[in-house]
């Protein structure tokens, strides 16, 4: 079942359009470490953040450039619990996190942090993503969509199964059926799934991400059983 596409949030205009092309070769997964180790002290400028969640469509920090594109060594799945962006302590949502894999290709945004920005957005992301979201970070060589452009090593939030709102594997059906009645301060979980798939398919069209899009396609399968519309009173 096909559906629209949901309308861009305007405070954040999209990147620029994906130029035309395949699928880049995945190969062996590009050396990466923590970020207080590989820097040895205040991050320098620029800065590179890659963002493969909500990232994509709400950075809410200021930034001087981005680029589509994408990661090797990781797979993008809804593996991570959410009690306060997309869920509660009653009812966790579910959100993206990565895991590795040899053969694993993730596709984002990588946004460019320069001068003051930096300070400013990383105390924003680290309360976003690491205090409220469970998420440590790794520094990580981000390809660019633009294939003259070379790799950027860019810093990626990452939920390990060792965080505590981790929830792990479950089947595509499962995982939709829980994103369908969950909801948090940041808005209902299945805006977070469609905004997600709407990027994919927008801006990365060469990429299939079945994980997604088969969670995406349960959703909808089973969203009229759960919400079904209210009949009419017809006044006699």
């Amino acid at each position: 079942m096909k559906r629209d596409p949901l309308p861009l949030l305007p405070q954040h205009p999209p990147p620029p359009p994906p130029s035309s092309g395949g699928e880049r070769p995945l190969g062996r997964p590009q050396q990466e470490g923590d970020l207080a180790a590989a820097e040895g002290g205040p991050p320098k400028s620029p800065l590179w953040v890659f963002g493969y969640g909500s990232l994509v469509w709400r950075p809410d920090f200021e930034f001087t450039s981005r680029k589509v594109g994408f990661i090797r060594g990781y797979t993008r799945r809804f593996w991570q619990g959410d009690t306060f962006h997309r869920g509660s302590e009653k009812m966790p949502g579910r959100v993206v996190t990565l895991q590795e894999d040899y053969e694993g290709c993730t596709w984002g945004v990588a946004y460019e942090l320069r001068g003051d920005q930096i300070a400013a957005s990383l105390k924003y992301l680290n309360m976003r993503e690491a205090v409220l979201g469970g998420y440590d970070t790794k520094l990580v060589k981000f390809h660019p969509q633009d294939q003259e452009t070379e790799p950027i090593l860019a810093l990626v939030y990452i939920a390990t199964p060792q965080n505590p709102s981790y929830l792990g594997p479950a089947s595509e059906e499962d995982i939709a059926a829980q994103i369908i009645v969950s909801s948090g301060r940041s808005g209902h979980n299945i805006e977070y799934l469609l905004r997600l798939a709407d990027f994919m398919r927008y801006f990365c069209p060469q990429v299939e991400d079945e994980h997604l899009f088969s969670i995406e396609e349960a959703l909808i399968s089973i969203l009229p059983y759960i919400y079904q519309p209210e009949e009419s009173s017809v006044e006699e």
